[in-house]
């Protein structure tokens, strides 16, 4: 079967207006906020962006290019085109895109109510307070501070006929620049999405009320936009298909979207879900599945001429061709996936499948630790993503084979041993288990996160690929590490019990509960030889982070009464935010959006800024911080507290002082999550130098030392 046989429909090329996609499958805008700070495209945009249209994606959007940066930035630092003095900087980014034959195509976007920034600038369709954690234009609410409310003012006609005219002239900068087409960003509830929505527009003037009013908007500013540029300036739109709020747009209303737009000259319709009242089914955290908002598209496509875009979840190029060659959709998008692997159509068409990195829908590195910190985009599962030291790596091939050991087979360090055998370096793992995996494994236990072994099962068949030397079952000594150049503690955190009165012995550890039990797997064909602690009805979580969340998850689906007791203000307030909506969804017997999963059996209790004083043999005392006692009943306590493991400390201590430097990373530095094990372990292998690899002051590898500092220190 030849290269293009087996995926036929999602490598024919579609027309969209006067432009022509080489293949199906769209990168999905999205604001990576990697602009400079005056809004003008960056090093960073070039790469990022350059590296997807590469990989053979045929359409890439441009996400959140404000109009108005006086009123509404979409990210802190994302693409600004209300000015003439943008456009050399977009022509620059634009023909990083054409470069690999991809369509550049500028999404414009004003945030309106959710606005990051200016932080003043608050205009929408209504006079409204929200809140909206989940945002990166949230009600910031600092340390000790309680949360109020956005305020929201609602826009004067005036201002209106502004927007419209702001949107149009950054089109036309975006033709001026050798965009191949525009969309706008109608979604989500950002300020276009506001109108469209009869949720959230209240409004009582030509601008809202009646399905046509509310589409004034959006219809003025296409027709505005083909005043500037031309009729065949194609306009593709990007609305909410279902906004799963009582009110809202559902199915029925998005038929009637979908035919005016259409009318009103859209060259394409590109699918989306939610607005932020209602993020799960917008951002799709790990619970959500492949293929769930297809239903919106094969409502939309039979009513309209043109091409009909579908995104959400979308991995596995098996059902993604399915999609095109069953006419649900005229075209495939994806935008987290691309980042977790821009390589992702050249890998399907070269019929590599096996090879495709998957995204995990961790939401961890593109949003909680990126837009929403206000930082540059990230990927938790590809260090690449978002950072120019890691590209053109090739470039970076090591002058010899390097000896590497590293102690520890999770994914901190998998990555390391990934990118030390690409350097040109001999690493060697040493996993004290029988399998390679370490935390992500628990994770197949907790219903809806099964998503976080497709990242486990990836990195252990490159480490089978890339020949890596594996010693399982081994407890490292002394001697063996002496014969390494450099070592890497990799070993993780383990679970603690924290000071108690009572029997302090009843409390279980972490690990014992989450421990995997299959009995049969390729990656230990002989069995895991791992069991379960069997829990009693009455449950009590004892500490906070990922461990405790997805303990909830695992305990409260297999129908235990479980109580959450946590010494933080708020529970799973360091857990991804969206996992954390959905999850406190399932902890009142409830579920998010568009989820359809068995309620949990009890409620789940929590006990916030709160610990365990006394444990009895039935029942435990739990004190707050206003030193507040309450007695409750417990078949079993599981301790979530988390350190650093320093079993192996009194080894690592003799190899530093025999001279081999050893470098600690992951969990074992400082317990977090899997998007800074995966990082820390890149980084350790692209900064070591065979030249000289001597840890500073600070007890970190030095790299790219200059060179009379080289003769100076006798490398």
């Amino acid at each position: 079967m030849g290269k293009e046989q087996k995926y036929p429909n999602l490598f024919k090329p579609l027309r969209i207006g006067s432009v022509v996609a080489k293949n199906r499958i769209n990168f999905e805008p999205t604001a990576i906020s990697c602009s400079n700070a005056d809004g003008s495209v960056s090093e960073l945009d070039i790469a990022v962006y350059s590296e997807i249209a590469k990989g053979g994606y045929s359409m890439i959007n441009i996400g959140g290019c404000t109009p108005d940066s006086k009123t509404g930035r979409v990210t802190v630092t994302g693409v600004i085109i209300d000015e003439d003095n943008m456009i050399p900087g977009l022509a620059r980014l634009v023909n990083s895109i054409h470069k690999y034959d991809a369509l550049a195509i500028p999404q414009i976007q004003h945030p309106g109510r959710q606005c990051p920034m200016p932080k003043d600038s608050i205009m929408s369709t209504n006079d409204m307070v929200v809140k909206l954690p989940w945002s990166a234009g949230h009600e910031i609410v600092f340390a000790n501070a309680e949360e109020k409310g956005k305020e929201i003012r609602a826009m004067s006609t005036e201002e209106i006929l502004n927007q419209i005219e702001l949107w149009s002239m950054a089109a036309w900068r975006c033709q001026a620049a050798g965009a191949d087409a525009v969309c706008l960003h109608a979604a989500h509830g950002y300020l276009m999405s506001a109108f469209l929505s009869p949720y959230l527009n209240r409004r009582i003037d030509r601008f809202g009320g009646s399905f046509e009013n509310r589409m004034l908007f959006t219809l003025s500013i296409i027709k505005e936009i083909h005043n500037k540029c031309g009729d065949d300036f194609p306009v593709i739109v990007r609305y909410s298909a279902n906004e799963w709020v009582p009110g809202g747009i559902d199915t029925e209303e998005s038929k009637k979207i979908a035919v005016a737009l259409e009318q009103g000259g859209a060259a394409a319709l590109d699918l989306s879900q939610c607005i932020q009242e209602t993020p799960g089914a917008g951002f799709d955290p790990m619970q959500y599945q492949e293929g769930w908002t297809i239903y919106s598209a094969e409502a939309v496509k039979p009513l309209v001429n043109i091409p009909v875009i579908i995104s959400h979840a979308l991995r596995h190029p098996e059902y993604c061709e399915s999609i095109i060659a069953e006419g649900k959709a005229d075209m495939i998008g994806m935008c987290r996936q691309a980042l977790a692997d821009p390589y992702w159509p050249v890998k399907v068409q070269l019929g590599k499948p096996e090879k495709i990195r998957k995204c995990i829908s961790c939401l961890t590195g593109c949003w909680q630790e990126s837009l929403m910190a206000k930082k540059d985009i990230a990927c938790a599962i590809n260090p690449v993503c978002g950072d120019l030291n890691f590209y053109n790596m090739d470039k970076k091939k090591s002058s010899r084979a390097m000896k590497v050991a590293i102690v520890g087979g999770g994914p901190a360090g998998m990555e390391a041993a990934r990118w030390a055998t690409l350097r040109g370096f001999k690493p060697t793992i040493f996993e004290k288990s029988n399998e390679l995996g370490g935390a992500i494994l628990g994770c197949c236990l907790v219903p809806g996160k099964e998503k976080m072994k497709w990242y486990a099962d990836w990195l252990r068949h490159e480490i089978r690929d890339l020949g890596v030397e594996v010693n399982m079952n081994h407890e490292v000594t002394l001697d063996e590490l002496k014969s390494y150049e450099v070592v890497l503690n990799a070993t993780g955190a383990v679970s603690y019990v924290p000071e108690v009165h009572g029997k302090k012995e009843r409390v279980a550890s972490l690990e014992e509960v989450f421990a995997c039990p299959k009995s049969s797997c390729e990656f230990y064909p002989e069995g895991s030889g791992r069991t379960n602690r069997k829990l009693g009805e009455k449950v009590i979580i004892w500490g906070d982070h990922y461990g405790a969340a997805d303990l909830v998850a695992f305990l409260g689906a297999a129908g235990k009464d479980v109580t959450v007791v946590t010494d933080k203000k708020e529970f799973g307030s360091t857990v991804e935010v969206i996992h954390m909506y959905v999850l406190r969804k399932r902890m009142a017997q409830s579920d998010a959006e568009a989820l359809e999963s068995r309620p949990y059996k009890y409620p789940v209790k929590v006990f916030e800024s709160s610990t365990l004083s006394f444990i009895d043999d039935k029942e435990v005392t739990i004190i707050d911080s206003n030193l507040n006692k309450t007695v409750i009943e417990a078949d079993d306590i599981v301790t979530c507290y988390t350190q650093s493991n320093t079993a192996l400390a009194d080894i690592f201590e003799k190899v530093d002082a025999a001279g081999i430097p050893v470098i600690t990373i992951g969990d074992a530095k400082s317990p977090r999550n899997l998007h800074a094990a995966v990082k820390e372990g890149a980084s350790f292998s692209i900064t070591l130098d065979p030249d000289y690899c001597v840890k500073n002051p600070n007890g970190a590898l030095m790299d790219n030392l200059p060179m009379d500092v080289k003769e100076q220190l006798g490398c």
